[in-house]
């Protein structure tokens, strides 16, 4: 199967979406059920300004969607396949998370984007 580079920058992009920890943790909470911001806050321990900044990208990558009710804004999972991937995600992730949390690759791609900052 051929993938064009185009598909493989948005595929790489879409998993990167999930790879910043309270992008994850609002996914995760999200999966039980709908949430304002303030909800959430609330949940994760994080400001609600953080988690807004983090909703944008996952609202913009379409992995959220939202409502109103009201003068509130409810976010939920935008695609149930997400709560799959989550799922399989941690399923293949349990067998080998000393290996992905000592991967010297992974590390040294983190260390690289700091010193950039």
């Amino acid at each position: 199967m051929q993938i064009k580079n185009e598909q493989i920058e948005a595929y790489t992009k879409f998993f990167h979406g999930l790879s910043n920890p309270t992008r994850y943790q609002i996914i995760i909470s999200l999966l039980n059920g709908k949430k304002n911001v303030g909800e959430l806050a609330e949940d994760l321990g994080y400001s609600q300004s953080l988690i807004s900044m983090q909703l944008k990208c996952l609202k913009w990558c379409n992995f959220v969607n939202f409502i109103k009710d009201g003068k509130n804004i409810y976010y939920y999972i935008s695609d149930e396949r997400i709560r799959e991937l989550i799922q399989l995600g941690q399923s293949i992730a349990e067998g080998s998370i000393n290996n992905i949390c000592t991967c010297e690759v992974l590390e040294n791609e983190k260390n690289e984007l700091r010193e950039e900052k």
